[in-house]
């Protein structure tokens, strides 16, 4: 992809949606990264509703803690895996309060150090949390990236390095929402919605996808079929 190409496609983005944020509900930055801990290999949607019940009980390290490990887990037991993840936020819980003042810490090394949190969701907490245009590759971003021709690898930290130097500057702090939101709603893995895709004319994918209903609808008219595609679109 070339970087015109590259600019005109965060341009659209950004046009459709100036300041995405994140799908996981918080209200605090401890909030959010207990929400991101257990949203790995789940879906956000699952875990608003797990955290829907658990924060007005407990929302601090100290009263995760309180809280205890079996009461817990019975907030997040809906959640995959949430047994290990109840460990991990336990763990967390305590090395916040012992080395950091109970404060999530504005440090990659000091994150990363936290049980239950490897470099995507340090990745999250600094963006979300302290505005730094870090790249959060999950499944969304590492499909898009390489079917768009963005940025191609075969591994996380390659696809990461990638975007980091493909994304325009002033486009960098927002990148990673939209190509998540991208990937979620329109990009997707099994059958790219492509002929809604709002940035369609940038994209490096070539057997494009084309729109079911159109094809099976009666024929209306070169104008009238294109008309009826617009109508549908949706923002990615």
């Amino acid at each position: 992809m070339t970087p015109a190409k590259r600019r005109a496609l965060f341009q659209k983005l950004y046009e459709l949606d100036p300041h995405p944020k994140t799908e996981l509900n918080y209200q605090t930055p401890f909030e959010l990264l207990v929400a991101v801990i257990l949203s790995a290999q789940a879906t956000d949607k699952g875990v608003n509703l797990a955290t829907a019940k658990l924060f007005p009980v407990a929302n601090t390290p100290q009263a995760i803690l309180n809280l205890g490990l079996a009461k817990l887990k019975s907030y997040v037991r809906t959640i995959g895996l949430y047994n290990s993840k109840a460990d991990n936020i336990i763990g967390m819980c305590r090395q916040i309060l012992e080395l950091h003042n109970g404060e999530v810490p504005h440090d990659r090394s000091a994150l990363e150090a936290l049980p239950g949190v490897g470099r995507k969701t340090a990745n999250v907490i600094l963006n979300c949390v302290f505005s730094e245009p870090t790249m959060a590759v999950d499944t969304h971003i590492f499909r898009v990236a390489n079917r768009t021709g963005l940025a191609h690898g075969k591994t996380v930290g390659s696809v990461e390095k990638g975007l980091l130097a493909a994304v325009p500057a002033e486009y960098a702090l927002h990148a990673h929402h939209w190509l998540i939101l991208l990937g979620r709603y329109t990009c997707k893995a099994r059958r790219p919605e492509c002929w809604r895709c709002p940035v369609v004319g940038e994209c490096g994918y070539r057997p494009k996808v084309k729109d079911p209903a159109a094809a099976s609808a009666p024929v209306t008219g070169s104008s009238g079929g294109r008309a009826s595609s617009q109508g549908r679109a949706k923002r990615a």
